[in-house]
């Protein structure tokens, strides 16, 4: 038996995703790791407080270059309790990246260009 546990995205900016986290989705920190050997990298993990699925952010001091994530065909899912309210929210935030209207859907993309699907609540 497996159970989902958490996602990853590796992100160069912390803080700034993080706030974005926040923002965008109402994801709060839930617990840290950061490497023993003099702050080589830091893992964030993000909860919505209702689930215990997580979205770990990967940061690494070393790194300067931007990921390369493809054509971004791999995404992260989340349903939107007032779907209506979450889109103005993320039209004003200016993070809308792809719309599907047909299949009442949109993207947002965060600040290392990952994407995120937003839903409407399972009817």
């Amino acid at each position: 038996m497996f159970v989902f546990n958490h996602f990853n995205y590796n992100v160069l900016d912390l803080e700034k995703s993080i706030k974005f986290y926040e923002e965008a989705l109402g994801l709060k920190e839930v617990r840290r790791k950061t490497s023993p050997s003099e702050g080589e990298w830091i893992l964030v993990y993000l909860g919505d407080g209702k689930t215990g699925f997580s979205l770990e952010l990967t940061w690494l001091r070393d790194r300067k270059e931007p990921y390369n994530l493809g054509e971004n065909e791999f995404h992260l899912a989340v349903e939107a309790d007032d779907y209506e309210a979450a889109y103005k929210k993320h039209k004003e935030m200016g993070c809308i990246c792809f719309e599907n209207p047909d299949m009442g859907i949109y993207f947002i993309s965060d600040p290392d260009n990952y994407w995120i699907e937003i839903i409407p609540p399972k009817k």
